[in-house]
């Protein structure tokens, strides 16, 4: 009797091929040896079937077929790729086989793919039916994977969901695509200038277009305002620095309409009058606090993390930056790329010496090595285990994307670009063990007759990580160096002061500020945008706190970028990523917004990915979501119908 072992693609194959000792018996489509036949899909070997294959009518896009809606679900195989699936099919039906293995991808879609194969070749019946599920595609990870293989009922829930998002995509694909396109289609077409025209619409693509047009009109329709603030220059015979003016409840300007915001004035002549308001008057420190502070190390990449931070250093695209994870993670370099989770398991930060000993012995990088060789001889804790970095509570199927300390055979195969994006996963994972970032800061408040200034100094004491996670913005290193000196300046000065001193007023001067439009999004951003429900959150530690149900997954949001640029409803710069709409993309947005506006909300398409979360965790019935999104379905149907 043998076990049998199907992967999602050839490549993977032969890793666990390798890992499993079998190195003969190459046949069509399959390896085997003794024990093992190792046989896999090459990505999708099943589809859902086409309204037309329902119905020869249902070809044709006609309101009397909406919604189109099946009870019976139909699939079929897809012709470019039916001889593998039919050697996948021969396999699973052999009479000798005793175990089926289910290798796919560890996620949603990868169950998806290879549930669709189990579904549509009927598996032998007697054959038992394992999942494996691993983080990487070390040797040591896939024997793992295989010693402790789970029924593969126990993750029917993560099929369900799968299916459940497929089905969702495709009803909502398609049926709404059809309508608006029989309702609006000669709109369209007239509007740009085409013969004819169909309107594209989707759960997610939709809901993301939707955050790039509201984003680009909001900036379009932005007017600038100039106001004007206060600066004074405080000091002593010897030195000085300046303090912003702010108003508070004490000043005689609270609640004056003749300002801006708490820091500035609308007109300059109001400016001015409040300057001569303040000439001969004292000047006295009311408060100076002298802190230290200290700052951790960021967490760990997720792919929305690590898509984002490749856009910035290498301006590429979110589904190039995939593409290169993912060929990491088949060479054995990385962990499981499609994760959203910014942690460690505690299993996995017990072993974490393993990865930074395999890092220090065959990574070949000197600047790596100089980083490792600090570590050892600063001896800092590799004892992570009950630091931020390690949250079983966080992680859902995988853990964050880290450095394995293994593949480096496979290293030099690599491109240019594939090793620093690989050299930047590094950096970040060795950070988590340096020290805090030490900061020196004083903050002065000064009375000048119950009107309030504020200054404050800081400089960095002791870099701790930093000195491997240099902010990418900080490229010119002569304004680099000339900021820093101003900060140490500032601070020296603002140490030696004291509580109730009288300071000599050398000047006051007004300051012109003007409002800035938000800015648009670039293909990294928009990721983080997505992942956190439509909003871009510039702040690492709050986008972590409030990160819940976002918009897509991190295994699919690239490709909706990807999706929304190629039928044109998107351009993306090639140079800088920047997102614009195009007037297309304008125009499908108003259909949408005058038809079903609620198709634009993140937080709709967000409580559906929620959905198929709940559903994935069991929390509820697939019964329930598909119900829901029937009746979704049917409602807007009904009102749009009306409307037309």
């Amino acid at each position: 009797m043998k076990k049998l072992l199907i992967t999602e693609k050839p490549s993977v194959a032969m890793e666990f091929a390798k890992a499993l000792k079998i190195t003969t018996n190459r046949k069509n489509g399959y390896i085997e040896s003794e024990n093992w036949i190792i046989t896999w899909c090459v990505g999708h070997l099943v589809t859902m079937s086409y309204p037309e294959k329902y119905d020869e009518k249902l070809k044709f896009w006609r309101l009397d077929t909406l919604p189109f809606i099946p009870h019976e679900w139909k699939y079929e195989i897809i012709p470019a790729v039916a001889n593998q699936f039919n050697i996948v099919k021969q396999l699973m039906q052999r009479e000798d086989i005793e175990e089926i293995y289910n290798a796919g991808d560890s996620g949603r879609e990868g169950e998806y793919i290879q549930r669709l194969v189990f579904m549509m070749a009927k598996p032998n019946p007697n054959a038992k039916m394992k999942r494996v599920w691993i983080d990487s595609q070390t040797e040591e990870e896939i024997l793992r994977g295989i010693r402790e293989a789970k029924d593969l009922s126990e993750y029917d829930s993560l099929s369900n969901s799968a299916y459940l998002r497929a089905k969702e995509d495709y009803l909502i694909g398609i049926n709404f695509s059809r309508l608006l396109s029989i309702i609006y289609g000669k709109r369209l077409a007239k509007s740009i200038n085409e013969e004819k025209a169909s309107i594209s619409v989707g759960r997610v693509m939709t809901c993301v277009l939707g955050m790039v047009v509201s984003r680009e009109r909001e900036i379009r329709n932005f007017v600038k305002t100039k106001y004007y603030k206060i600066v004074g220059e405080f000091g002593d015979e010897n030195a000085s620095f300046k303090a912003e003016w702010k108003v508070n409840e004490k000043s005689k300007m609270f609640e004056s309409p003749k300002l801006y915001n708490e820091t500035g004035f609308k007109k300059e002549d109001d400016a001015k009058k409040f300057i001569e308001s303040l000439e001969g008057k004292k000047a006295i420190i009311t408060e100076l606090k002298k802190t230290k502070q200290k700052e951790n190390a960021p967490l760990l990449f997720n792919l929305a993390e690590m898509q984002n931070e490749c856009t910035k250093r290498f301006k590429i695209k979110p589904d190039e930056t995939l593409e290169i994870i993912q060929n990491l993670y088949e060479k054995k370099l990385v962990t499981y790329p499609r994760t959203d989770a910014r942690v460690l398991s505690t299993a996995v930060a017990k072993e974490i010496n393993k990865n930074l000993n395999g890092i220090a012995k065959n990574f070949r990088d000197e600047e790596i090595q100089g980083y490792i060789n600090k570590m050892i001889q600063e001896k800092y804790s590799t004892n992570i285990v009950k630091t931020k970095y390690v949250n079983d509570s966080k992680i859902t199927d995988h853990y964050a994307i880290i450095p394995t300390g293994q593949g480096y055979e496979n290293y030099n195969q690599l491109n240019d670009l594939q090793k620093q994006v690989y050299k930047v996963i590094v950096k970040r994972f060795l950070a988590i063990f340096y020290p805090q970032a030490e900061y020196s800061k004083v903050q002065v408040t000064i009375n000048v007759e119950n009107e309030t200034f504020y200054a404050s100094g800081k400089v960095c004491t002791k870099e701790g990580f930093l000195e491997i996670l240099r902010p990418i913005e900080k490229s010119n290193k002569n304004e680099e160096n000339k900021n820093d000196k101003e900060q140490n300046s500032n601070l020296e000065i603002l140490k030696n002061l004291k509580k109730d001193q009288e300071l000599i007023v050398k000047n006051y001067e007004i300051k012109e500020a003007e409002t800035s439009p938000p800015s648009r999004y670039n293909s990294g951003t928009i990721i983080l945008a997505m992942e956190n429900a439509g909003k871009l959150i510039e702040d690492e530690e709050l986008r972590e706190q409030i990160k819940g149900a976002g918009i897509g997954t991190s295994a699919t949001r690239g490709e909706i970028i990807k999706k929304l640029e190629k039928i044109k409803y998107i351009d993306i710069n090639s140079k800088t990523q920047i997102v614009t709409p195009t007037a297309k993309g304008e125009i499908i947005y108003d259909i949408v917004n005058m038809s079903m506006p609620d198709m634009l909300n993140p937080k709709l398409t967000a409580s559906w990915e929620k959905g198929l979360d709940m559903v994935a965790k069991k929390e509820i019935i697939p019964d329930e979501f598909m119900k829901k999104l029937e009746r979704y379905i049917k409602i807007k149907f009904d009102k749009l119908v009306i409307k037309y």
